[in-house]
């Protein structure tokens, strides 16, 4: 029988886990209603893929500040605080009047999703100390749950009820995670050097930078084709998008428990992520009928999945006596990725087609696996 502290562990981690899966499908989101959203708002397809690009600026931004401006905070609190910023967010967006008003709900959007992601990990090991894979997993698995079900969903959703009413079940949901989040999970007190100290520290340490390089590059492949990843599936299967979508988070999960698996050989896990998603956008942007399409999205989802549990084992194995700032510093080379991708991924869209952004993708992720092959963790 398990006993009542890991009982109480257990809890806490699905809890955490429920947080990140609700933020991360909310971040994706438009990807699954982008026809309609931008149809319904009177913007281009590519400009609405930049509601991505809009929270991900923020969120490269604010990671590696949010410390600084509260470096003694419980991060339980803190954590609450940014489910809350999270529903607002949503709910805002569900209300938009015009794609301004999108725009800046998600800018506070990516404020949540950036500060959870850089407190997540490290709250994580607190309620379950020395399991830090389990729990690396564990917050990947969250996200695969999210790209499985909600996003999907969201898109089966959109085409019924209308792209609002997503947004306004995803605030919905993101409330009683919050109402979760504050029953099961233990407070967590900042690490004493928290803030600027430890911030200064860890950007000292030249083998954490040359890995954030890569993170870079390798999430930059995925985002610059991602927005548009259903606009590539209705250029070969235009009927078969929901399924093909949940394909894709299907793969996400196995990519989720691969990377687990591989934990313990962080060189050879870190270089075949990145290289497997070059592989897998250049499938998908050739494919030339279902089988192969689905293929290449399976890997694709499989691949990208893997990277956010590999490279998070990897920073926290670099810079091991500042993981709080570490965490925070991958947070922000995710979210500077996903901008920049996204906002490149618009323009190739728009003047080049969708074949050309996922080569593009391709290109970036291969430059990743290949540096992530040269660099040793620790």
């Amino acid at each position: 029988m398990k006993s009542p502290r890991l009982g109480t562990s257990v809890a806490a981690l699905v809890a955490l886990d429920l947080g990140i899966c609700l933020l991360v499908a909310s971040e994706f989101l438009p990807a699954s209603v982008l026809p309609r959203m931008a149809a319904d708002l009177g913007v281009s397809e590519g400009t609405a893929g930049l509601a991505v690009a809009a929270t991900a600026i923020a969120g490269a931004v604010t990671a590696p500040s949010i410390a600084m401006v509260l470096p003694k905070a419980d991060r339980r609190l803190v954590l609450v605080g940014l489910l809350l910023v999270a529903a607002v967010s949503d709910l805002a967006v569900a209300l938009a009047p015009g794609f301004l008003v999108v725009l800046l709900s998600r800018l506070i959007l990516g404020v949540a999703i950036a500060g959870y992601w850089s407190f997540a990990f490290v709250a994580g090991v607190h309620a379950l100390p020395g399991r830090e894979r389990l729990v690396s997993t564990s917050l990947s698995v969250g996200v695969s749950v999210a790209t499985i079900v909600a996003v999907p969903l969201a898109s089966i959703g959109a085409d019924t009820a209308g792209w609002r009413v997503v947004f306004g079940v995803a605030a919905a949901f993101t409330l009683v995670s919050l109402v979760f989040l504050v029953l099961v999970f233990p407070p967590v007190p900042a690490h004493p050097s928290a803030g600027l100290t430890m911030m200064r520290s860890a950007l000292r340490n030249p083998l954490l930078i040359a890995g954030l390089v890569m993170i870079v590059l390798g999430v930059l492949g995925n985002f610059v084709a991602y927005p548009y990843i259903r606009l590539a599936i209705m250029r070969v299967a235009p009927g078969d998008s929901a399924w093909l979508l949940f394909a894709w988070g299907l793969g996400g999960l196995l990519g989720n428990l691969t990377a687990g698996a591989l934990a313990t050989r962080l060189r050879l896990a870190s270089a075949v992520a990145p290289l497997l998603l070059a592989v897998s956008l250049a499938v998908t942007a050739y494919a030339a009928g279902v089988p192969v399409l689905a293929a290449g999205v399976i890997v694709w989802g499989l691949a990208f999945s893997m990277m956010p549990v590999v490279t998070q084992l990897w920073v926290a194995t670099a810079e091991r006596e500042h993981t709080e700032s570490a965490m925070s510093l991958q947070v922000t080379a995710f979210q500077t990725a996903i901008t920049v991708g996204s906002a490149v991924g618009g323009a190739f869209v728009d003047d080049h087609g969708v074949a050309a952004t996922l080569v593009l993708g391709a290109v970036c992720a291969l430059l990743s696996g290949i540096g992530f092959a040269v660099l040793r963790p620790s």
